[in-house]
């Protein structure tokens, strides 16, 4: 496996094409030796040496037979919510002799779930050499000059297996509708909230909090390493809009050896910075929730915050450390 830098907008930005957001490969050309919806793994892929099935090698990811004619294979997946692109990840993991020689990726918006024949598509990536066993993360660059995308299709030349494709960007919301007296999860996803900072991430990262419905696993959440020095641990997640807040959720769902004794939440209204600023302000922050003991793999609401008028970002600190599955963080959004 190669040994590429992951570039900061993996982890600064969603992954428009998780199955957990509703993301799906809805069409491809062929299928032979692996299914399309391999394509989307949330987990990393993984090799099973004596793995076959009944029409050859087992492979993790979306695989298509050889190709006899002059065309390519392709791929379309519906992102799991409209957003704004800021970087991709074609992955060839475990696939050596039968990675694709070149891809591309073109996207486009439109409300079918499958694009009809006469869909304009966009070339965000143009036709580019691939490696086998390897990441290829392509960041942002001009990808339509901040256009929302619904769709996106992945062009293969001629043929073989990719194993992974992350689409990662800002997830597009329309809060002009919503009203402020509603109070909305103003952490989730699906609001456009994202997960900018964190110390440590060694077993999960703390964008796994804000995905919908409960986590399924210990893997599906957010959990650092054994802490060995003083202090505690902490992730910083901005707001998808401005709120006041008055309710946090925290849910430690299949932590129970290693659910965080304590937790706190800081909180500020903060204008775009880079994420470094954001940390080094966000030690300052004032206290929105109090330290509060936490439990194993259990729900926990708190109501009683400290008003701190509208906020956009928060810092959770969990102490000393251990895992959260999510959290969700309720409020009325601000009116400019």
């Amino acid at each position: 496996m190669d040994s590429n830098p992951v570039p900061s907008f993996v982890t600064e930005w969603v992954n428009l094409a998780d199955p957990r957001l509703g993301a799906r490969a809805v069409s491809a050309s062929d299928e032979f030796f692996a299914p399309k919806e391999g394509l989307l793994g949330v987990a990393p892929a993984v090799f099973i040496p004596d793995k076959y099935g009944p029409v050859g090698k087992w492979m993790d990811g979306w695989e298509t037979r050889r190709r006899r004619d002059a065309g390519h294979d392709w791929c379309v997946v519906r992102l799991g919510l409209p957003g704004v692109i800021k970087g991709f990840d074609i992955d060839t993991s475990h696939f050596t002799g039968n990675y694709p020689q070149a891809a591309s990726i073109e996207c486009c918006r439109s409300a079918e779930d499958v694009p009809g024949a006469a869909t304009e598509w966009t070339t965000l990536v143009p036709a580019m050499a691939l490696k086998g066993n390897s990441h290829h993360y392509i960041p942002h660059a001009d990808f339509g000059a901040g256009s929302t995308w619904t769709h996106l299709r992945l062009n293969i030349f001629p043929d073989g297996g990719v194993a992974r494709l992350r689409v990662y960007g800002k997830v597009a919301c329309d809060w002009s509708a919503r009203s402020a007296s509603e109070l909305y999860d103003l952490a989730a996803i699906q609001s456009g909230a994202r997960a900018v900072a964190c110390n440590d991430a060694h077993f999960g990262r703390p964008s796994n909090m804000l995905a919908p419905g409960r986590g399924v696993n210990m893997g599906d959440g957010w959990e650092t390493r054994r802490r060995r020095e003083p202090g505690n641990d902490w992730s910083i997640i901005e707001l998808g809009h401005p709120g006041r807040i008055a309710k946090i959720v925290i849910d430690t769902a299949h932590f129970k050896g290693n659910y965080p004794d304590r937790c706190s939440v800081q909180a500020a209204l903060v204008a775009a910075v880079p994420g470094s600023a954001v940390i080094a302000q966000s030690m300052f922050w004032p206290v929105l929730l109090s330290e509060q003991k936490l439990s194993a793999d259990a729900i926990h609401e708190f109501a009683q915050l400290n008003d701190l008028g509208a906020v956009s970002h928060i810092r959770l600190n969990i102490i000393p450390d251990g895992g959260v599955s999510r959290i969700r963080v309720w409020g009325n959004p601000a009116r400019s």
